[in-house]
């Protein structure tokens, strides 16, 4: 697989990361009042999910990437991610049904 190719995989990994981190902590913050910490997660996190897609389109129009930016990006997602459902668990919210 090519660089370019990489760095498109890489983009979608971390947009959907970056997406699901943000919704499970604006669930978080909707369910338990008071919870301003997981609003800003969850603001932050949505704000990664919009750059990460308009890379990814940047990307698939012009032809230009980074795949260092991609492979950053995805890492990046990938443990907030992580943090935000480790958070999840210790704050004791239910899973999804």
């Amino acid at each position: 697989m090519s660089d370019y190719g990489l760095t498109l995989l890489a983009l979608v990994l971390a947009l959907g990361a970056q997406s699901v981190a943000s919704g499970l902590a604006l669930e978080v913050a909707l369910r338990q009042p008071g919870r301003r910490a997981w609003m800003a997660v969850a603001i932050g996190a949505g704000l990664l999910a919009l750059q990460h897609g308009y890379t990814l389109e940047l990307g698939l129009r012009t032809g230009l990437y980074d795949l260092r930016q991609g492979v950053l990006g995805v890492v990046g997602g990938i443990c907030l991610a992580a943090g935000v459902i480790g958070l999840r668990r210790q704050a004791g919210t239910p899973p999804p049904r």
